[in-house]
């Protein structure tokens, strides 16, 4: 188990045991405002994905202007407070009037994107310094990204766990407690760890020069233009088929028993290969051409889509499974593309470009999913769900296959210890 090698450093240890609070009190958050959102919404309650993902692309792109010229360990410290503060507030008003109301949740969204705006680029540039040992850092990675995923598998199951003895609202109390612990985390490896990259801008820069030159920094690194003009394109795509596509599917074709929990079942198929897909490519990234293994993965996950749609020609007993195993197969991809992709943000951008290139990239792939959550419903609505599905499979490919026919010659420097 390669991926736990990091963890021998405390520094990366503490890193890990704080964002894994965080992701995981994330998750619970993100269950209960649903929840809570329908009950004040009702139907429209829908609107909210596109919401977070607007306000996500606005405050990616904005924040870069004055986060840049911030010390980005202090900013990370300072953004795990604030949503702290924030939910406890909410929190505080909840319990005293009895019930949450709209500009409550909007104002959560709208603070905890902001804080993620700050928080992941500045972890992107400090990450490099906690490993100590560069050769680790696709470990390390990994090791992150996997935290993420398994919080994804373990926050469902936790809130029906606690939902039967813990009040709605104290799921917000416990997002608030885990950004704390995020925070402990960070101020201890401060101590461990005085060396940690202070860099600041100085020069004063408007809002589309700080986008610029994210965008810059990631086009000069031939592999790393090419996935960032890409993202965008990717991650609606795959939005468009799991939060849209495969529930239109799976309540069309009338699967017996529960359409709900045929849905959860083949997002936790996908949710279980992806963990293990990760712990598996973590430790091995092919340094000199990580090109084949970030493409392959594009069209792993391709083929995994297509197959989705494909699966709706399955009886209707044998469609659930159909599906299971097509997310299964297609979520092995994902890691296999993170993993070198972060590694490369790394490694390869000036320190002082680091943050701006990550910004940049959440920028597109928020773009991508607010337009493809407007733009799908339509295209369902003139081709058909399992049409769409199947474009979007053909998508991934498409780019996978471009993506290696023309960087099938790359090389890439070895990595400096």
């Amino acid at each position: 188990m390669r991926i736990f090698h990091p963890l021998r450093s405390a520094p990366v240890a503490l890193l890990w045991g704080g964002l894994s609070l965080s992701a995981l009190g994330d998750q619970l958050y993100a269950v209960a405002l649903t929840w809570i959102a329908v009950a004040v919404f009702g139907a429209n309650a829908g609107y909210l994905s596109a919401l977070q993902a607007s306000v996500a692309l606005v405050a990616v792109l904005a924040i870069g202007r004055w986060a840049d010229r911030w010390d980005q360990y202090r900013s990370m410290i300072a953004a795990d407070l604030v949503r702290s503060g924030f939910l406890a507030a909410v929190v505080a008003v909840w319990l005293a009037t009895g019930g949450p109301t709209a500009l409550q949740l909007v104002s959560a969204i709208v603070v905890l994107a902001i804080g993620q705006a700050v928080f992941k680029p500045s972890l992107q540039l400090m990450l490099p310094s906690v490993v100590s040992d560069k050769r680790l850092l696709p470990a390390a990675n990994g090791l992150l990204d996997a935290t993420d995923r398994s919080a994804r598998l373990l926050g469902p199951g936790l809130v029906a766990l606690l939902a039967g003895f813990v009040p709605a609202v104290h799921f917000l109390t416990l997002d608030a407690l885990s950004f704390l612990g995020s925070a402990a985390a960070l101020l201890l490896i401060g101590h461990l760890r005085p060396g940690l990259p202070r860099i600041r801008r100085v020069e004063p820069e408007t809002l589309w020069q700080g986008i610029a030159r994210g965008v810059r920094a990631m086009a000069a690194h031939t592999l790393l233009g090419y996935s960032l003009a890409v993202t965008g394109l990717l991650n609606g795509t795959w939005y468009a088929v799991f939060y849209l596509g495969l529930p239109l599917m799976i309540e069309q074709h009338g699967t017996t028993g529960s359409g709900l929990g045929a849905y959860g079942l083949v997002l936790s198929a996908y949710g279980c290969t992806n963990l293990a897909a990760t712990v598996y490519f973590a430790p091995r990234l092919p340094w000199r051409r990580p090109q084949f293994q970030m493409f392959g993965g594009n069209l792993v996950v391709g083929a995994g889509l297509a197959a989705l749609g494909l699966a709706d020609l399955l009886p209707t007993a044998w469609l659930v499974p159909g599906l299971a195993a097509a997310a299964a197969f297609g979520a092995i991809g994902g890691p296999m593309q993170d993993i070198p992709l972060a590694v490369l943000r790394q490694t390869r951008l000036p320190p002082s470009d680091i943050a701006a290139g990550m910004r940049a990239y959440m920028a597109a792939s928020s773009a991508g999913t607010l337009c493809a959550m407007l733009l799908a419903p339509a295209l369902i609505a003139v081709g058909g769900v399992v049409l769409i599905v199947i474009c979007c499979g053909l998508t991934y490919l498409g780019v996978g296959a471009v993506g290696l026919a023309r960087h099938a010659d790359w090389l890439e420097p070895e990595l400096a210890v």
